[in-house]
């Protein structure tokens, strides 16, 4: 929980101002609170789509008219060729190597919470940085208690259902001890009664943006061809090893994806992606064992504040997993195979786990950090596991 009794020895505060609902409450409830608040718009992307659009410009406006409404400060910032350097040049990058990357992790970790955050500081004179993200901290408004010994916990947003640790599960501890996150404490409807009764019922009424940034409305596979070039290989069939069909290329296509393969009466979903020989590994039926897995290898964790005592002891580690925003949380343990890995297991075989994703692990409220994916262990089908698996849809 947030605690709201705070000592004002953090003056000047920079909130990052997206065109959104939540930002734009964000910056409201500082300025309440009688900080000295700042707006930011960071542009992150200026490619237009086919149809001529760029949704920034139109974010960019909505920003200023909040910031205006509010009677704060406006300012923009371009970051363009740091999200090309260090997001998506990474995403091209993975894709052509038949991996799955998650971008809006990456935007967080190297744009917002580094870029962002040295501008505002240095820029500004800011003391911390605000966004409208959906989590909490353990010191909440109060910055100036922080014990850099012990440092600083994420926590879980009050709303489980926009909750947004996950895309920040890779923050450092050093910008975590200068962030707030004003919204944690709301519900997303309680978020928008506030917009609405402040005179920004505009905002309040504004569809919400889903997806990537810089994809927008685009058809993927129209968007992807931009940047990789197609490469035609087979779908093969994972029971039997044979060729059942074509694809355009597999950057096209990512773990647990449904390919429509003519004359078949199955349904057909991706449990392997083999950029090499181009080939494109297929099983019959959503719930097919071969896209069952509970064992999995990964990068070194980064631990937003401190690894758990059981890895500085044993080297391994107990806690909740999840590899995707919405999924339910099951138990895993962790092993540090060396400095360089960590194999994760499963409390029980989870669907379509995908390199290039994050783990991200929890402890009860508290979001620990993540690592990413590298590669999967044998599935049920390697192990000879012929029957499919009933699947609660909320884990898939």
């Amino acid at each position: 929980m947030q605690i709201f009794s705070f000592k004002m020895n953090i003056k000047r505060v920079v909130c990052g101002i997206s065109g959104g609902v939540d930002s734009a409450v964000a910056a409201l409830l500082l300025k309440r609170k009688g900080y000295d608040v700042v707006g930011l718009f960071m542009k992150n992307w200026d490619i237009r789509d086919e149809k001529g659009k760029c949704s920034s410009d139109e974010e960019l406006e909505d920003a200023a008219w909040v910031c205006k409404t509010l009677n704060i400060p406006f300012h923009e910032v371009n970051f363009v060729k740091e999200y090309w350097n260090e997001v998506f040049s990474d995403f091209i990058k993975d894709y052509s190597s038949g991996i799955t990357p998650n971008p809006d992790i990456l935007c967080n970790r190297n744009v917002k919470f580094k870029h962002f955050l040295n501008y505002a500081i240095s820029k500004f004179g800011a003391q911390a940085i605000a966004t409208g993200h959906y989590a909490q901290t353990s010191v909440g408004y109060d910055l100036d208690t922080i014990d850099p010994r012990i440092g600083v916990s994420l926590l879980c947003s009050k709303d489980k259902e926009k909750d947004q640790t996950f895309f920040l599960s890779q923050i450092t501890q050093s910008a975590l001890q200068k962030t707030i996150f004003p919204v944690g404490d709301l519900l997303k409807s309680e978020v928008k009664q506030i917009a609405s009764q402040a005179g920004l019922e505009r905002i309040a009424k504004k569809r919400e943006s889903m997806g990537i940034c810089f994809i927008g409305t685009r058809n993927f596979h129209n968007f992807i061809e931009e940047y990789i070039e197609p490469k035609e290989g087979p779908f093969i069939d994972v029971e039997t090893g044979k060729q059942i069909g074509s694809h355009k290329g597999t950057h096209y296509w990512t773990i647990g994806q449904r390919c429509h393969i003519g004359g078949k009466h199955a349904a057909y979903f991706v449990c392997e992606v083999r950029p090499y020989s181009k080939e494109v590994i297929v099983a019959p039926g959503y719930d097919h064992p071969a896209l069952f897995s509970e064992v999995f290898r990964t990068d070194p964790c980064h631990w937003i504040q401190a690894p758990l005592q059981s890895v500085h002891q044993s080297k391994s580690f107990e806690a909740e997993f999840r590899f995707q925003h919405k999924h339910r949380l099951i138990g895993c343990s962790g092993y540090l195979e060396d400095s360089r890995f960590c194999v994760v297991k499963l409390s029980m075989p989870m669907r379509a786990i995908t390199p290039g994703q994050y783990a991200v692990f929890y402890k009860d409220n508290v979001c620990l950090g993540s690592s990413r994916i590298l590669e999967i262990g044998p599935s049920r089908f390697d192990l000879g596991v012929t029957e499919k698996i009933q699947f609660p849809k909320d884990l898939s």
